[in-house]
């Protein structure tokens, strides 16, 4: 990968560093030699980012040309835009206030190089905004109001802006980021590709275990993909892979759903995807899906506070109560009587304006159904859990639940019905890897839920196809990067 520094005059980069290119802005936009490069990455030091200046078009023709800019646009508006600098920040607001406790004055100002600050007790954070605003130099200024800290400001800074005495430190942080692993890659042959598998080592209900990516990493070999396990701090070298396969339990406010965003806006194959993300989050909108699409699912009604006395009427006792967002079985709650119904009613909706009421289906088990774009790949049994009428049982703190037994046998052996309808609301949804649960009354289905990043575990998932449905789930991966070289 050519690595190009884009300043306004080369007087601006003062620092030694074996490898780089160094040019102007003026070079970037008006030499040919520029536009013809592949497999580029700019870094953009420009003095000005201003809408229509020199250091804006440069990140705006990295684009068109398929170079990876650093900052992109969507990083230069975002800067400026005090609404979206809150948003994206909220995830990290814990880890603001543990980083600047000891400060005494009420603004803190920050200066991150390549991810670094001076003071290695504030590398997490530098890390974590570097990660959000990914800029060579960042300035980010904070406030003190009402004993916690908030981000008031982040701004791209140029070297100009850097004191003499961090500069020993900048030149040795530099080198070290364009010195890493990610830079130093051998020119790939033209059957090869690279994914990255984002995954979470301390996560206790993650949706595939070390070994299963193990796995997953071997099938992707046999097919010409590298494949590597990346974590939450890795955002910064999304765009040196083709495909983004996420193994970590997804949430819209979350970094999973940045991440799959970052992953779709740099061109990379993505499952799941970001709209598959919000789609099987929330469960108001999969009720609203299945009634305009006509597929059978349990009695359902949406509550709010003004129904939430009808709904009884409509279902009857028990009811399942469930939070639009919630996954694993969390979030999810029975109600037995009306006096159990009005306290979990009333707490759901101090979380969300609507909830979502079921009525109950007594089973056995849960049909899941594994598909991946738009076509079955593997069908489990879930049995409920002991005598418990979920297929886990979660303790108090909800870290660690019991599930029942698992059967998986081939789709073939499947009702037919089941993956009728499980194909049939997966392709609603989109192309990407879905887990759809089904409970069966005689001859009849009823969709419960579908779930974007579905378990798939070694002895569990994979019992019957062993390693093909592995490869099954990387051919589709193949299928969708070749693709995209060819667009």
């Amino acid at each position: 990968m050519q690595i190009i520094i884009v300043v306004s005059n080369l007087k601006d980069w003062d620092f030694n560093i074996e490898g780089v290119e160094v040019i102007t802005a003026k070079q970037y936009l008006t030499n040919p030699k520029y536009p013809a490069l592949k497999n580029a990455k700019i870094f953009n030091l420009s003095r000005n980012f201003k809408y229509q200046s020199s250091g804006y078009y440069v990140s705006l023709l990295a684009a068109a040309r398929k170079h990876k800019a650093i900052p992109s646009i969507a990083t230069i508006q975002d800067m400026k835009s005090s609404s979206v600098i809150k948003i994206l920040t909220a995830e990290l607001e814990a880890n603001i206030q543990k980083s600047l406790k000891d400060i005494k004055s009420d603004k803190f100002t920050l200066s991150i190089y390549f991810g670094k600050n001076l003071s290695k007790k504030y590398d997490s954070i530098s890390l974590q905004l570097f990660n959000l605003f990914q800029s060579p130099f960042i300035r980010a200024h904070f406030t003190n109001s009402n004993q916690k800290w908030v981000i008031s400001n982040i701004s791209a800074i140029t070297t100009s802006e850097i004191p003499d005495d961090h500069k020993d430190f900048v030149q040795a942080a530099a080198k070290k980021y364009f010195e890493s692993k990610k830079f130093n890659v051998p020119e790939r042959n033209t059957k090869g590709y690279d994914m990255a598998i984002l995954w979470d080592p301390e996560e206790t209900t993650a949706p595939s275990s070390e070994k299963t990516l193990q796995k997953f990493i071997k099938a992707a070999d046999a097919l010409g993909i590298h494949a590597e396990l990346i974590t939450k701090d890795d955002y910064n070298e999304l765009s040196s892979y083709d495909a983004l396969f996420i193994r970590e339990t997804t949430a819209v406010n979350h970094h999973t759903f940045r991440f799959a965003q970052r992953g779709q806006a740099d061109g990379l194959v993505v499952i799941d995807d970001p709209e598959s993300i919000i789609k099987c989050s929330n469960k108001v909108y999969l009720a609203e899906l299945l009634k305009m699409h006509k597929i059978s699912a349990p009695e359902t009604v949406i509550i709010h506070k003004d129904n939430m006395m009808l709904a009884p009427d409509i279902l009857g006792y028990p009811i399942i109560l469930k939070q639009p967002d919630s996954a694993f079985s969390q979030g999810v709650t029975k109600a037995v009587d009306e006096a159990e119904y009005v306290a979990k009613v009333n707490a759901l909706l101090e979380k969300s304006d609507l909830i979502v009421g079921q009525q109950f289906l007594q089973t056995d088990f849960d049909w899941r159904i594994g598909v991946i774009d738009g076509k079955a790949i593997y069908a489990c049994k879930y049995f409920m859990s002991g005598k418990h009428w979920q297929i886990v049982t979660w303790d108090k703190n909800k870290t660690a639940g019991r599930y029942g037994k698992v059967e998986t046998m081939a789709v073939e052996q499947a009702p037919k019905g089941a993956i009728k309808i499980a194909e049939k609301l997966a392709k609603l949804i989109g192309p990407s890897l879905y887990g759809v649960d089904i409970k069966q009354k005689g001859d009849q289905f009823f969709i419960i839920e579908i779930n974007d990043n579905p378990n798939i575990d070694t002895g569990v998932e994979d019992a019957f196809l062993k390693d093909k449905l592995y490869t099954e789930i990387m051919q589709v991966f193949l299928k969708g990067i070749q693709k995209s070289k060819m667009a």
